[in-house]
């Protein structure tokens, strides 16, 4: 199993970015999939979650309305696009997904900066 983040960088407020997680290694498209941040200091906290096939996606109150997830199956990666940022996005973001066999995983996180 393998999940690979990508997209993270320095934006300032108000502005946007999108994050990718690369899947491989598990039948993506039998999975829902999530995305947790954890900043300095603080616990790791769920982002937002998106079913196998798409249809449903949950997002943290802290987020919503501003960041949409999303996935393509035919490209076995999830998408996080981030709108609206501030400085308290500023966090790593973690790609993650629950599976009876395997437990959880995660892929080794891309670093969101928001600042002026």
């Amino acid at each position: 199993v393998q999940l690979v983040e990508s997209g993270g960088g320095l934006v300032q407020p108000g502005g946007s970015l999108r994050l990718s997680c690369a899947a491989s290694g598990f039948t993506f498209s039998s999975y829902g999939m999530n995305w947790y941040r954890q900043a300095p200091g603080k616990e790791r906290e769920w982002v937002a979650f998106i079913s196998s096939t798409g249809g449903s996606t949950n997002y943290a109150d802290s987020v919503k309305g501003r960041f949409t997830i999303s996935r393509d199956n035919a490209k076995n990666t999830v998408y996080l696009q981030m709108n609206s940022l501030k400085p308290e996005d500023t966090a790593v973001y973690y790609c993650h997904y629950w599976s009876i066999g395997v437990g959880n995983s995660w892929g080794q996180g891309t670093q969101v900066t928001v600042s002026s």
